[in-house]
């Protein structure tokens, strides 16, 4: 069967209510606003943390691998719990086994305890497979035409996090001093709290089955990941997110060895976030203009000029604009393989569609986050960064070939 888009099995018979869709859209972005705060505080910390607590130094990025293989389980058990359950249910329960990962770290930390920072990781990877769905929610919460710019809108509530989740960092870093770190893990329960209170004011409602008909049938999820575009939007979504994860775990570490401070670290880690997220307030309408494809292909392109300043040196310069790059990059791979996503299953098959794409986005993540680690330790900064050519040339094979495929269909 060809891919369809499923846009027509979702029209609701009721006129569409653009007003709550809007305000629905806002409370997740500003939820994803508070989780990514969360998450980039994880990211900037948990290596130099590990690095702390490890019994070996190529271990120390191991905490984020274990998260990402946490959140990598729990994408389908998320997803279809709330199918029957709801998102805010989901979603508020995924706070608080936030809640929970952040204090344990925070105990971790403050007991010198790897295995405890371990512990920690588990709760907060599975923390995140819950609101790694906000996208996917305000996707089924907008117009079908306005979906891309849903997308997009919630991703942007990560550029707060951009700047929050750095000072934040820096400023709870000597909370419980002389013990490093610990406040920051306390500093994510907190945020945890505050989201579970902002969620109860979204209009989340369970989806209205559409009638039984041809395009409404729930197929298989081997038929579904089939196809061409979920092939190609998933590929994009892993190498994105996979190659940015590869070098931004290093980041932190690369620069330490470096000579550079802590604040140095963060600074760059927050101009990264910038751009991450910064471009989410257009990237929907230049994916509804130039088509998701495009915006790929873009970002490619980014990750290419990325690896170039990366490997060019290891000044401040180069990692700046390399992470702002590669944030970039991931910005148009991952919105737009999100936006292609959407058009590869109906509203029956949308939780497991999910589901099956960020089980293989978050497999990608575990084996890039661990991969830099040892990349880093064991042979530097410049195999960190020449580790991104094998996937990066996959995805672009991907785009092109879907393209040409599109081409002849047109024709």
């Amino acid at each position: 069967m060809t891919d369809q888009n499923p846009a027509s099995a979702i029209e609701p018979a009721t006129p569409f209510d653009h007003r709550k869709a809007r305000r629905t859209v806002f409370v997740l972005a500003s939820a994803q606003a508070l989780s990514m705060t969360g998450a980039s505080i994880v990211m900037l910390v948990t290596a130099l943390a590990g690095v702390y607590l490890a019994p070996d130094p190529r271990l120390a990025t191991l905490p984020l691998a274990v998260q990402f293989v946490a959140t990598m389980l729990t994408t389908f058990p998320a997803a279809l719990w709330m199918k029957r359950a709801g998102r805010r249910i989901g979603f508020s329960f995924g706070q608080v086994i936030g809640i929970g990962g952040g204090l344990i770290g925070c105990y971790a930390l403050l007991q010198g305890s790897f295995t405890l920072l371990i512990l920690s990781a588990v709760f907060l990877g599975a923390h995140n497979a819950f609101w790694g769905y906000y996208r996917f929610a305000a996707a089924e919460a907008a117009a079908p035409d306005k979906r891309a710019k849903a997308i997009s809108l919630v991703m942007a509530g990560g550029i707060f996090s951009a700047v929050l989740g750095p000072e934040l960092a820096m400023a709870t870093r000597e909370l419980f001093s002389p013990v490093l770190f610990a406040g920051c893990y306390a500093a994510i329960a907190a945020l945890s709290a505050f989201t579970i209170c902002l969620i109860q004011t979204a209009a989340l409602t369970k989806p209205i089955p559409a009638p039984i008909s041809e395009t409404t049938v729930e197929r298989p999820l081997p038929e579904i990941v089939r196809q061409p575009k979920f092939i190609v939007a998933a590929i994009s979504a892993m190498v994105g997110y996979g190659v940015m994860i590869l070098v931004m775990s290093a980041t932190p570490l690369s620069m330490v060895d470096c000579g550079f401070a802590f604040e140095d670290a963060a600074f760059v880690i927050q101009w990264h976030a910038l751009a991450m997220f910064g471009p989410s307030f257009f990237t929907g309408t230049l994916i509804k203009k130039f088509g998701a494809l495009r915006i790929i292909l873009a970002g490619v392109v980014l990750n290419v000029l990325s690896m170039t300043s990366n490997l060019a040196g290891v000044e401040l310069i180069n990692f700046w604009f390399g992470l702002v790059a590669l944030g970039l990059g991931w910005n148009f791979m991952f919105i737009g393989g999100t936006a292609l996503l959407t058009e590869s299953y109906r509203q029956s098959e949308q939780e497991k569609a999910q589901a099956a794409n960020d089980f293989l986005v978050f497999a990608t993540i575990s084996v890039a986050t661990f991969s830099s680690g040892a990349l880093q330790n064991g042979f530097g900064w410049m195999a960190v960064n020449s580790a991104m050519v094998l996937p990066l040339t996959v995805a672009l094979g991907a785009v092109l070939w879907l393209t040409a495929q599109q081409r002849r269909t047109a024709s």
